[in-house]
């Protein structure tokens, strides 16, 4: 009981420090490097530089828990271990027998994004996630590696074939020069569709915590003039970690299922 009281203790707590460091403007809590630096490299590439910081993190883990590998895993061990095997049993449910060739792509996908979405959730960090600029970028590589994926398996005719409908009969051919452009069309919109899905509803959620810990300061202004406010974000952030998790997944699992759309039908089913 002591534990559960000190863990929802230091949470309560952490959901204060977002209204210490608050400035007012803007639709975000503030980061460090806005803070600091307004205007130039930093701060123009500020997504950017999250996003490969989210990188370095992940690798400097892989390392570590690589390098100090057991038979009877440690901690940190058994937490990877864990998260690893239950997105693999996730994804085996839609790719079948070629999870383990596609797992490495739609994986880290799944958690590279899940650290970006998280990184605004903590005090002082930003989400690339919010930028559109990266969104696009994963989506553009999930668009680019489909479509690789797609003439590996197909081959150049398999793959027009594909896209014009696999016509196998006079109807079928008939239909040809309304599904070519459809498919053209549908494949083009998928990237979009990506993109635009994960910025909107992680910019959305950065504003609604934002938006709650101002009127929180608000608030508190009106019994005391110090820069503190009500945790009224506190079920917001609870919320944000639920968000950020669900969109990770939803853009890796739509990713996957695009991958396998790609494939030929009697190995998609197999």
């Amino acid at each position: 009981m002591k534990k559960i009281v000190k863990i929802f203790a230091s949470a309560f707590l952490l959901t204060l420090i977002p209204t210490l460091i608050y400035a007012s403007g803007g639709t975000h809590l503030p980061d460090v490097i806005g803070t600091f630096f307004h205007d130039g490299l930093l701060a123009e590439f500020k997504p950017v530089i999250f996003a490969f910081s989210i990188s370095v993190f992940f690798c400097i883990i892989s390392i570590l828990v690589y390098r100090k590998r057991e038979m009877i895993p440690g901690p940190l061990q058994n937490v990877l271990e864990a998260l690893i095997e239950g997105i693999y049993n996730f994804f085996e449910s839609i790719l079948g027998k070629h999870t383990r060739e596609y797992i490495p792509f739609v994986g880290t996908l799944f958690f590279y994004i899940l650290g970006m979405n998280l990184l605004g959730i903590i005090p002082g960090g930003f989400s690339p996630s919010t930028s559109l600029e990266i969104t696009a970028s994963l989506a553009i590589l999930v668009f680019l590696y489909a479509q690789y994926t797609g003439v590996r398996k197909l081959g150049i005719g398999g793959y027009i074939d594909h896209l014009m409908g696999e016509p196998r009969d006079v109807i079928g051919w008939a239909m040809v020069p309304l599904m070519l452009p459809l498919h053209i069309i549908g494949e083009f919109v998928k990237p979009v569709s990506l993109a635009a899905r994960l910025f909107g509803n992680i910019t959305g959620e950065d504003i609604l915590v934002f938006a709650f810990v101002s009127l929180g300061i608000s608030l508190m202004h009106v019994f005391v003039d110090i820069p503190v406010g009500i945790p009224l974000n506190v079920p917001f952030i609870l919320l944000g970690l639920l968000l950020s998790t669900i969109q990770a997944l939803v853009f890796s699992m739509l990713s996957a299922i695009y991958i396998l759309l790609m494939l030929p039908h009697e190995e998609a089913h197999a």
